[in-house]
């Protein structure tokens, strides 16, 4: 497969970070296989966590093609783009061929983003998740590498103003270890396990962020038991 798109884009992006002194921190890049398919179940708290996380495999030097809704493939500006890097574009009312597609490509070494929680929490913690990345995973016979971001939600989130040139944001990437779902295992149950993962990647993102909102600013980038504004899960 030919990558004329991926790596010009790839270096755009690191060139805007360091303009921007966006200061991504990436911890435990390596249990991302370096060889090899491989599934990256990621959160969602931003439209530009696809960005991050495929910056969070950098390391293991690996270019991550991810599952998207076709609407942006349609885009005339991200449409060449996505197609250049070989991005999977999904039908949500017909999803098969895409899956079929996905796991295939697992089978051909490559590896696949997912968001499993399927749109952004705006609760900012882990939603409930979709059973797709672990059915993936086990039918390709590839890990589940389970990667928590943090900070992007900072710069771009649902619900709220694009921040695209705010400068000296912190961001962090948190990659766990892998998991081995097999075809017998029980989908819903395996999926569970990774939500509690996702949960303890992103707590610890959170954790150790290096940044906290200003006095006597409205703190809506913070999940409400971390004294922020931003709705609760229930909500």
């Amino acid at each position: 497969m030919a990558e004329i798109v991926y790596p010009p884009v790839v270096l755009a992006c690191k060139t805007m970070f360091r303009v921007l002194d966006i200061r991504t921190r990436i911890e435990g890049a390596g249990n991302i296989p370096r060889s090899g398919g491989a599934v990256i179940a990621c959160n969602h708290v931003s439209y530009l966590d696809f960005i991050f996380c495929g910056l969070g495999a950098q390391p293991a030097d690996r270019l991550v093609r991810f599952m998207a809704k076709r609407e942006i493939f349609a885009n005339r500006i991200a449409g060449p783009l996505m197609r250049g890097m070989h991005h999977i574009p999904v039908d949500r009312e017909a999803g098969q061929a895409s899956y079929a597609e996905a796991v295939q490509r697992l089978r051909d070494g490559q590896v696949i983003g997912v968001f499993p929680e399927a749109t952004i929490s705006q609760s900012f913690t882990v939603k409930g998740l979709k059973t797709g990345a672990v059915r993936m995973a086990a039918e390709a016979g590839v890990p589940l590498v389970p990667m928590a971001v943090w900070g992007t939600q900072r710069l771009w989130t649902k619900g709220r103003p694009r921040r695209l040139a705010q400068r000296h944001v912190p961001v962090e990437i948190h990659t766990g270890e892998p998991m081995h779902p097999g075809p017998a295992d029980d989908a819903d149950t395996v999926t569970g396990q990774l939500r509690g993962r996702l949960q303890v990647l992103l707590d610890r993102a959170q954790r150790v962020y290096p940044d906290a909102p200003a006095n006597g600013t409205d703190p809506w980038w913070l999940p409400a038991h971390l004294g922020g504004t931003a709705p609760a899960p229930e909500a």
